[in-house]
């Protein structure tokens, strides 16, 4: 199977640590990481994806905000420029070990948190980040970091 997932959802998954906005959205989201860490490649599509899909039925669905999809572009760049091309809608990625550790060092080093201006998790990434991605759900944590 395929994970679909917006493009700042590339950035999010970095630093997946079990805490979101509701219960059924945390629920979702550690399966999707479980996904994810068993092998399951990404499809990268636009708009509201796998991770979104418990908060879409809300009354005025975040993941329909302007702001989000600027976030999406912004990452889609990023995470393009990090990798050397650029990324598209039907794109296939395969988080491994390397993408993971590639990812989380840039992430780390600020090369693709213009993204993530504006976003109310910014704080508690960039802790998750600055402890060297303990806890993270998605992959080994790299920098010796640990699972809770």
């Amino acid at each position: 199977m395929t994970v679909r997932l917006r493009a700042h959802h590339l950035l999010c998954m970095l630093t997946f640590i079990g805490e979101g906005y509701t219960p059924a959205f945390s629920r979702n989201y550690r399966r999707i990481a479980e996904r994810l860490s068993a092998g399951e490649d990404i499809e990268l599509i636009s708009g509201p994806d796998d991770i979104c899909a418990p908060l879409i039925s809300e009354t005025e669905p975040h993941c329909l905000r302007a702001s989000v999809e600027d976030r999406d572009m912004h990452a889609a760049l990023a995470v393009g420029e990090l990798f050397g091309r650029k990324l598209v809608p039907g794109e296939r990625i395969v988080p491994d070990d390397t993408f993971l550790d590639d990812a989380r060092a840039a992430f780390l080093a600020g090369e693709s948190r213009a993204a993530c201006a504006g976003c109310e998790w910014f704080g508690l990434c960039t802790r998750v980040a600055e402890g060297g991605f303990a806890g993270v759900r998605v992959g080994r944590p790299p920098l010796g970091g640990g699972r809770t």
